[in-house]
């Protein structure tokens, strides 16, 4: 562990500042070693299933700062408006997936997965790249939250879908109606919970930072495994935990000093993405995927561009969400492993999807960075925290 450590964090310190000097996203760079170290580069590193494990943590705390972040009644409020843009332009994303892939001659199965997989945008990407303090962005980012959140929730019914299809005892379908039933239990528990134990323990031992730190970390995770044993998925529980103590006066604390937790994971997120990629595949795949890709960065800001205006949304912002939701998401990279489990698709069309992801995190960053207000932009003027 130790050793695979030192590997991917002195080899990202130096692909980071090559990309850096070049004017590169740090995406790229991490995204990068993983391909040349991991199982399918040189093997230095074999064991990418495990340090993706460990990367889903910075999943989990990404999704805990986001809810810190949000207020609950604004969110509720952008999410409702989001809904018929999240639904309509879900449908056009997966309509454009399934034809590419019945053009490229993959079965209706694969195209239609295929599709479904390009219904969605990054979480990450959309967050890791959105400026948090910055106050004349937080209307935009309650509205890429709510937009996220609901593809997000798509996706784990599709994810539970799959799973309901995969289970031959027949309860998959049960599991999915059971787990779409437990997320408004879920919510009202952690409100409950933050209200009558969370609150008053902060109150007595507020004195204590490092108590502050333990109770978020042991609040973000408990809350996340919660979400699992109730069928859903470890990030909305996490969102959830984050947005249930989000009126306290500590949540900013709390969010401040959780940042560098969290992106020491997302290394460890990019670089699995990376290693993950089997390279031997690649020309089987970066046609169709480059097309793929190539479409879903142009279609996906349009699309959100027309589907807002029609909301009333100025013309600028809604270009901009639509650039920053530009991608397609981590969750299309679980349904092309589900569906390979099940035996729905094939390596081919698994991997299609897995380089179609690949390329938009690295093109649409390039666009995001170098047009718009984000943590890592190069430019002075547009790099915000």
């Amino acid at each position: 562990m130790v050793n695979s450590f030192f590997l991917i964090f002195t080899g990202a310190a130096i692909l980071a500042s090559i990309v850096l000097f070049t004017r590169q996203p740090l995406i790229v760079a991490y995204i990068a070693l993983g391909a040349i170290i991991g199982p399918y580069g040189i093997h230095l590193i074999t064991d990418a299933k495990m340090l993706g494990e460990i990367a889903e943590i910075g999943i989990i705390f990404l999704l805990f700062l986001l809810g810190l972040d949000m207020q609950p009644r604004s969110l509720l409020h952008m999410m409702q408006k989001a809904t018929v843009v999240a639904v309509f332009s879900s449908v056009i994303f997966a309509s454009c997936g399934y034809l590419i892939g019945i053009v490229a001659g993959f079965t209706p199965t694969e195209s239609l997965i295929i599709g479904t997989a390009m219904m969605f945008s990054s979480t990450i990407i959309g967050i890791k790249l959105l400026p948090t303090t910055v106050l004349h962005h937080r209307h935009t980012g309650e509205l890429l939250v709510g937009l996220l959140l609901l593809q997000d929730l798509i996706a784990i019914i599709m994810l539970l879908v799959l799973g309901a299809i995969d289970n031959d005892a027949g309860d998959g379908w049960t599991t999915l109606l059971t787990s779409i039933a437990m997320l408004p239990l879920l919510v009202g528990l952690a409100f409950l919970c933050v209200k009558f134990v969370i609150v008053k323990l902060l109150q007595h031992f507020d004195r204590f930072h490092e108590y502050i730190f333990l109770l978020a970390i042991g609040w973000c995770l408990g809350v996340a495994e919660l979400a699992r044993f109730m069928g859903l998925s470890l990030e909305i529980g996490a969102f959830i935990a984050g947005i249930s103590i989000a009126t306290t006066p500590i949540s900013q604390y709390i969010a401040e000093h959780l940042k560098p937790l969290r992106d020491f994971f997302l290394i460890l997120f990019f670089f699995s993405l990376g290693a993950g990629f089997n390279l031997g595949l690649l020309g089987e795949v970066i046609v169709t995927s480059s097309i793929l890709a190539m479409l879903m960065i142009i279609v996906k800001p349009v699309t959100f561009r027309v589907l807002l205006s029609l909301l009333k949304e100025p013309k600028e912002l809604s270009w901009e969400i639509g650039f920053r939701l530009g991608q397609i998401s981590e969750f299309s990279l679980l349904i092309a492993f589900l569906a390979t489990q099940s035996q729905l698709i094939g390596n081919t069309a698994s991997h299609v999807i897995q380089a179609t992801a690949i390329i938009t995190f690295i093109v649409n960053s390039y666009l995001v960075i170098f047009r718009f207000p984000s943590p890592i932009a190069i430019s002075d003027k547009l790099r915000r925290d």
